[in-house]
């Protein structure tokens, strides 16, 4: 298949470093959000019954880590600028399988929460952030296309971890699928990251040329106040996915009774569903305005958690699944693309930095929040109202942004 090539200089197929950087996005995300990720929250309920932990204590762990580290995306945006995001990757991917493996040996709580830092150091070393400006430096007309395919990984490593999981833990228990996931992770990332090439040839100069030059365009950034509706709008509307998908399996398992067969079921749907919607909006993206992207995006996500107050009614939760899963594809994704457009992609890694650490701090405490309320009221119905009204406040805000930079 032929393509137009991004780089502005040139015209011709595809090359291979772009397949490269695809590729390294694809397998990273894979294993950073779609294995560790969703795999995790899927033994959320093993860990109730067999360890007598609260949904609290289980969802503490990975905000404890996440709001630890959070604090270090601007020094790993700094690190990318100035070193290149392959670097990161292959760090990120290993601290994240290396912790996976270790969820499936521990004993004491105090090992949940030690792994559950090194997890989160491996997420924001090699998760979103570095393949977000890989991408990004790679394509240009045709980014928000490749972002999509390289935030496949996510969907397919979510939707193919539940069916997984299920299988190695009916045969080796949970300690053991734990384990093995987690050797997954490194085996299938590791070795495509390592061949992956930073930047363009033609790109590292201008980038490097005049640092001064983009200190002063990242002052100009902060100042602006496209950059805090953005910021506002990409927390409260990442919170809310993070609190209703770490929550699916408690949920479907715990309070409605489905089997452990259903449960993974219908979260592969969601995560089926989200390949659909990575792919979808990327392809919008390339060809419409980003901001009216993002806007579907926010509403599809508000929309579809009030149908978890009707799940009893027959379809509604494949209703819920498909819609849900849709917003999720394109969430996380539609948020570089966006950053892009508004602001130069020269100091793309500083400012996802910056917006990245308000987005892992809300994407690690509204689970704990979710889970919070649901041990105080014995229901989700509190829950629940508080995500739509996450999931409403950041659609708002992106209303409010401006159509181009």
């Amino acid at each position: 298949m032929y393509v137009t090539k991004d780089l502005s200089h040139q015209r011709s197929r595809l090359s291979s470093d772009q397949v490269k950087a695809g590729a390294t996005g694809f397998v990273s995300l894979f294993s950073l959000i779609g294995i560790m990720f969703y795999g995790l929250s899927f033994f959320y309920d093993f860990w109730v019954e067999d360890l007598g932990w609260s949904r609290v204590t289980i969802t503490s762990g990975s905000a404890f880590g996440r709001v630890t580290v959070a604090l270090l995306g601007f020094l790993v945006g700094s690190l990318i600028d100035r070193f290149g995001p392959r670097k990161l990757i292959l760090a990120g991917v290993f601290f994240g399988g290396f912790a996976f493996m270790a969820f499936g040996i521990m004993t004491d709580l105090w090992h949940f929460y030690l792994f559950n830092l090194l997890a989160a150091l491996g997420y924001i070393c090699g998760g979103p952030l570095p393949n977000q400006v890989l991408i990004a430096r790679w394509f240009t007309k045709s980014r928000g296309k490749a972002m999509g395919i390289a935030y496949l990984g996510v969907g397919v490593g979510g939707m193919l971890v539940p069916q997984i999981a299920r299988l190695l833990n009916v045969h080796f228990g949970w300690h053991t699928a734990l384990i093995l996931l987690g050797v997954i992770m490194i085996v299938v990332a590791f070795p495509v990251t390592f061949f992956v090439k930073d930047t363009p040839p033609d790109l590292a100069p201008k980038d490097t040329a005049h640092p001064q030059s983009t200190d002063r365009s990242l002052k100009h950034i902060l100042r602006s106040r496209s950059f805090y509706l953005l910021m506002i709008g990409s927390t409260c509307s990442i919170a809310a996915v993070s609190g209703t998908s770490q929550h699916l399996k408690l949920f479907f398992s715990l309070d409605l009774k489905f089997s452990q067969g259903e449960s993974a079921n219908i979260i592969s749907l969601v995560l089926f569903s989200s390949i659909i919607g990575r792919l979808l909006m990327g392809w919008l993206a390339d060809r419409m305005s980003k901001k009216y992207v993002m806007v579907l995006i926010y509403i599809l996500v508000a929309s579809a958690i009030p149908l978890l107050y009707f799940v009893s009614s027959p379809g509604i939760i494949y209703l819920f699944a498909f819609i849900f899963g849709i917003g999720l594809g394109g969430d996380y994704m539609i948020i570089p693309l966006m950053t892009a457009e508004l602001f130069s992609t020269k100091i793309l890694g500083r400012v996802m930095g910056i917006i990245l650490t308000t987005d892992v701090i809300a994407d690690a405490l509204s689970p704990m929040l979710v889970g919070w309320l649901r041990d105080q009221s014995g229901s989700y119905a509190n829950s629940f109202a508080a995500l739509i009204l996450l999931a409403a406040i950041g659609t708002i805000s992106i209303m409010l942004l401006p159509k181009k930079k």
